[in-house]
């Protein structure tokens, strides 16, 4: 993810995520995209997600990763860092692994330390997320997880 300041707000452009093949005989190849969603909250639409074109602080913004297996067999890893500028929040899966030291150490959230204190989601750096065989095997999935623009 890029961020780029225009005229005091906040510009997304999404970049591409990182995928990577576990270890298999035949490395599965994957692509993936991300779509970038800010939610909008009014009295009579009520609460409703419009894709993101400029973001301010405090905007409450959700990722959808769709993942594709392009052939290849086995499970694989998907990795996305995080932007500074975005406080992560929660995943829409359980079984998502983060980072709070730039990717050098993974687990769960009530895990990790920063320090001597229990880490927060506002010291998230990365988010990754396992996709066994039986789920790559379906050749098609989504992930999706929330953040606040800081």
């Amino acid at each position: 993810m890029k961020w780029y300041r225009n005229a005091g707000a906040l510009v997304f452009v999404p970049a591409a995520l990182i995928a990577t093949g576990a270890q298999a005989t035949s490395q599965p190849a994957v692509a993936t995209d991300s779509a970038v969603y800010v939610e909008r909250v009014s009295a009579g639409a009520g609460r409703r997600l419009e894709p993101a074109r400029t973001l301010a602080r405090g905007d409450r913004i959700v990722t959808v990763v769709t993942w594709y297996r392009m052939g290849g067999q086995g499970g694989f890893v998907i990795t996305n860092p995080l932007p500074q500028r975005l406080a992560y929040q929660e995943s829409a899966q359980d079984n998502q692994e983060v980072s709070v030291d730039g990717g050098r150490n993974w687990g769960r959230l009530e895990t990790m330390r920063v320090g001597n204190r229990m880490a927060t989601p506002e010291d998230v750096t990365h988010v990754r997320w396992r996709i066994p065989a039986t789920m790559a095997a379906q050749g098609r999935g989504q992930i999706a997880y929330s953040g606040i623009v800081r």
